[in-house]
């Protein structure tokens, strides 16, 4: 008998796990994979990650080696070693998880998992009896109408295909101006591929602030993008190794569109196909999701879910806090995430990081409203790397200068926005960061800048 099985090893299970074993519970995690680490550390943040460093890289030397007096530096571009560079990195890290399971004593059923009954998971042909089950099964690609994504083909792909294509591409169609489709289209347009982004919407990275959409897409273009906005896809046919895309633009109708391949990213959506929800009674969402209250409670007694499965941002950090939070709650303890303070980050160059409210939301809320501006322009150290394009923008309540959000465009961006999470964690005033010394030089001073013109005024502007 054990106190509590995961189901499902990624981001928000294993962490899930790891915490229960350290409070002194038994447990155990099912996953079907051969190797820990869910989507993310596979095929999903980690492998992108290292091709989005190893494709800068190539990116820096081609366009910036000169400028800083590196002379006569050129990258031949070894596409298959590079890909084993991303697959070492991915076993690196889910080989840690495997030791960490290990150190805590938390047993990895293998195989996949259905829930038979309450405190009953059956997998393959042995049912295991547990007090608690966490369901942490993750998502999978949104699919497209009209679209057949084929990874083995490697012409019409979703962002597990993307990052493991046979070569690179002269031409490729990303369908989706989101996180997944601009890092993806970003290590490709470095590595030589001309990408062109289709999106549905008339804005690039839907929901966020609309000054950190119109700077990212003029800087993305400038790296050689190319945008095609208001466009609704409604087909895409492969012939001869290569794909037509079919799609309706607001302004200009009907139209298609060659490439070598096409990326489909779309978004994703909960995955818990299997695991017995319907019989077993569990109440889902109208968008599919796994319903759950306060406390991470499903609606039977007894299971619990998280991560992506359930209502929320789909990030790997969200189920790692939601995680460690049912964790305590099923220990006896006071488990809890502040959902208002999730950072997110698109890891292109330069980085985009957000944290709260964007400017808009703010001010839909009713509230009176002050934002403070910093350019990157206004900094020493980003215009020495040769990264000054971007801005930090601090929104803050205009009565009592409590920081409601923050967002940064700019090298290191989603290492700069966690000093924003920590100030709004503790309830801080955008003057408490104005008055606190930032080392010089470096970027996160933008920070202290745009903190400083929430109120008189940035010093370097």
């Amino acid at each position: 008998m054990y106190d509590l099985i995961v189901i499902g090893a990624g981001p928000g299970g294993y962490v899930c796990a790891i915490r229960a074993a350290q409070l002194g519970l038994k447990v155990a995690c099912v996953e079907g994979r051969e190797t820990l680490g869910g989507t993310c550390l596979n095929v999903g943040c980690i492998p992108s990650k290292a091709l989005l460093h190893a494709s800068h890289m190539a990116h820096e030397m081609h366009e910036n080696f000169a400028t800083l007096g590196l002379m006569n530096a050129h990258a031949d571009i070894d596409w298959d070693r590079m890909l084993a560079y991303k697959s070492e990195t991915v076993a690196t890290n889910t080989k840690g998880i495997e030791f960490l399971f290990k150190k805590n004593k938390i047993d990895w059923l293998k195989g996949w998992a259905e829930i038979t009954a309450p405190g009953k998971v059956r997998v393959g042909d042995t049912t295991h009896e547990t007090k608690n089950i966490v369901i942490a099964s993750g998502s999978v690609p949104t699919a497209l109408k009209g679209v057949t994504v084929d990874n083995d083909a490697g012409v019409v792909v979703d962002s597990t295909g993307a990052i493991a294509l046979k070569k690179i591409p002269e031409t490729m169609v990303v369908i989706g101006a989101g996180v997944i489709g601009l890092e993806i289209g970003s290590v490709y347009n470095r590595l030589g591929t001309r990408v062109t982004v289709v999106e549905y919407l008339d804005a690039i990275t839907p929901g966020m602030d609309g000054e950190v959409q119109k700077q990212f897409q003029k800087i993305l273009t400038k790296q050689g993008f190319k945008f095609i906005l208001g466009a609704a896809v409604s087909g895409v046919e492969v012939a001869d190794g290569r794909a037509t895309v079919s799609y309706t633009a607001k302004k200009g109708g009907d139209q298609k569109l060659e490439a070598d391949v096409v990326l489909v990213a779309t978004g994703r959506r909960p995955y818990h196909d299997g695991l017995g929800l319907d019989a077993l009674g569990v109440k889902l969402t109208e968008r599919g999701q796994i319903g759950i209250d306060s406390h991470f409670a499903t609606s039977v007694p007894g299971v619990y879910a998280i991560g992506d499965a359930v209502p929320g941002p789909m990030l790997a950090h969200k189920a790692e806090d939601e995680g460690m939070a049912v964790a305590e709650v099923i220990a006896g303890k006071h488990g809890h995430v502040n959902y208002d303070v999730i950072p997110g980050v698109i890891y292109t160059t330069p980085e985009v990081a957000s944290v709260g409210m964007t400017e808009e939301a703010a001010k839909a809320s009713g509230r009176k409203v002050k934002a403070g501006k910093f350019p990157l322009m206004g900094n020493a150290r980003a215009k020495a790397m040769l990264q000054a394009e971007g801005f930090v923008k601090l929104i803050a309540d205009a009565d009592t200068d409590r920081i409601l959000g923050a967002h940064i465009i700019g090298p290191g961006a989603g290492e700069m926005i966690h000093e924003i999470c920590v100030a709004m964690e503790f309830g801080a005033a955008a003057q408490d960061v104005a008055l606190t010394c930032h080392a010089h030089p470096t970027v996160s001073e933008a920070v202290r800048e745009a903190a400083l013109a929430c109120g008189d005024g940035a010093i370097h502007v």
